[in-house]
């Protein structure tokens, strides 16, 4: 492995600790290298923060002259809740500057590396990128796309049951499997079920790490007749929820946002629902269900990623976590296995469309 990569791959892991933390903005992380040595790490730890840069120019009093830094998002070029960072590595001196990638944030997007590249800085660009756009993979949806990332997530046997004949469902995996559930809850923005899932389950969506820390993201809930329960746990548990029902629904006082889209043969359209969660800043949703959700965001094709936690047992009948009609092979959904894991007793299969 070249010390270029070496480098580029620690300041990835360093991006990764503001998991959770910092949306709207992207997780970043920088390495400071002079003589083959690293002068300074940081990253950008919470929204309002600083910035991955300033934080490891800081530690060393903004003074990095001849030094190489290490970047996994191009350096920002604009003013916002902090000052540029290209700013900062130009009156730092620093003279080379390896990014990760472009940011697709249309205030930057190749306007940082032509900046530092005006002054003399040296840039290169691409490396470790394909990890860079997966580690960021929501902020780059919401600029690219115009939507937030889409993650459906199921805890589900060897042959795919979520519950057995006679409905039970507590509990298919191990509470190490739970556990990396409520990391995605922390780690995404919002959390979706259906208004069937609310009803038979009960759930708060809130998130429950073992060391009591952890976000939580903003419970959606599709309830195309208004239907939730005034008691609901969702209501008090975590987050103020935000409940899409159909243009026709009555009208309710609840402790939550109630938004109206329009509603078809297929119920809510969920292209409105992810226009609206976008306008409400909301990068990535994780959908927990149930099954009829999972298929309409499928047939939707609105899918970017699916995390399926695998108990290994076997119940034959029961629901699936996927509902409705079966798809012609030539025509079935298909993903990139992309990572495995063991979880406990369980195995966690990571895909992407």
């Amino acid at each position: 492995m070249s010390n270029d990569r070496r480098y580029m791959e620690r300041a990835l892991a360093l991006a990764r600790h503001g998991t959770g933390w910092t949306t709207p903005n992207p997780l970043v992380g920088c390495v400071l290298v002079r003589d083959g040595a690293i002068l300074a790490e940081g990253w950008h730890r919470r929204l309002g923060d600083l910035h991955a840069e300033r934080a490891a120019l800081q530690a060393v009093d903004f003074r990095a002259e001849g030094a190489t830094a290490y970047v996994t998002l191009e350096p920002c070029c604009h003013h916002g809740r902090q000052p540029p960072c290209t700013e900062a590595l130009l009156e730092a001196g620093v003279s080379r500057v390896v990014v990760a990638m472009v940011d697709p944030d249309e205030r930057v997007s190749g306007r940082g590396i032509a900046q530092l590249r005006a002054a003399g800085v040296e840039v290169e660009v691409g490396l470790a990128e394909a990890e860079a756009r997966r580690l960021n993979a929501a902020f780059v949806s919401a600029r690219e796309r115009g939507r937030p990332l889409v993650v459906l997530k199921a805890g589900v046997t060897l042959d795919g049951r979520i519950a057995s004949a006679d409905g039970e469902s507590k509990w298919i995996t191990g509470p190490a499997a739970r556990a990396r559930g409520h990391a995605l809850r922390h780690a995404l923005d919002a959390i979706l079920v259906g208004a069937n899932t609310l009803r038979e389950d009960d759930p708060g969506l809130d998130t429950r790490l073992p060391d009591g820390r952890g976000s939580n993201a903003v419970p959606v809930v599709l309830d195309s007749g208004l239907s939730i329960r005034g008691d609901a746990k969702v209501l008090r548990a975590g987050a103020r929820p935000v409940v899409f029902c159909a243009t026709h629904a009555p009208e309710r006082d609840l402790p939550a946002d109630v938004i109206r889209v329009p509603h078809g043969p297929d119920g809510l359209d969920l292209g409105a629902v992810l226009a609206a969660l976008q306008a409400r800043g909301i990068q990535s949703v994780l959908v927990e269900g149930g099954a009829r959700v999972h298929r309409s965001f499928l047939d939707a094709g609105l899918v970017d990623r699916i995390h399926l936690f695998v108990a290994p047992r076997v119940l034959v009948s029961g629901p699936g976590w996927v509902a409705g009609a079966g798809f012609p092979l030539a025509n079935a959904p298909a993903f990139r296995l992309i990572e495995t894991r063991i979880v406990g007793d369980d195995a966690e299969l990571v895909m992407e469309a």
